[in-house]
């Protein structure tokens, strides 16, 4: 299986036409790293969000061509730190144009089932997939790119249907 990097995956947000899709099912993407903002976060601390500046640029800038990024977060119930984490930076995100939801796992619809492997993925415009894939620790490895149209059929249900059920981050609490 051949894994491109993140930032070759982020080049994928200068061809998509019309929608974004993220689908997110990890509980924790920290990776160990004392000098972290999430780490910061922790201890209490003001956190430099100087980090996103390049992601949330580039939302704005898809954004106000009339993209549409969206994600959900499918958590479990009590929510780790690092969801909570993510709950507290998500307005972040927000305010640069995306549109975010959360789901708890014990909510998900019945009858749920996850393509390709149950890892998270990025769906643009309803046919090509970027699914990301980690180490044992948690630390991202690359994304694999996926067009066969079954698969790709089978994350448009699953994200129409996640859609649907899954809370708007206004609407949240953590």
């Amino acid at each position: 299986m051949e894994l491109i990097s993140s930032a070759e995956r982020n080049q994928l947000f200068e061809s998509f036409a019309q929608d974004a899709f993220h689908l997110e099912l990890r509980d924790d993407y920290s990776v160990s790293d004392e000098e972290s903002p999430f780490t910061s976060w922790l201890r209490g601390e003001t956190v430099d969000h100087s980090y996103m500046t390049s992601w949330t640029q580039l939302i704005r800038r898809v954004t106000a061509e009339g993209k549409t990024v969206r994600r959900v977060r499918v958590v479990t119930v009590p929510h780790s730190r690092y969801i909570q984490w993510e709950h507290a930076t998500t307005a972040l995100n927000e305010e640069a144009g995306e549109k975010i939801r959360w789901l708890p796992r014990h909510r998900l619809p019945e009858g749920t089932a996850f393509p390709v492997g149950g890892n998270d993925w990025w769906l643009y415009d309803d046919r090509l997939l970027a699914v990301g894939h980690f180490d044992s620790k948690g630390r991202v490895l690359g994304s694999e790119i996926v067009e066969d149209p079954e698969t790709v059929a089978q994350c448009v249900r699953l994200r129409d249907s996640l859609w649907a059920a899954a809370v708007p981050h206004a609407e949240y609490r953590s």
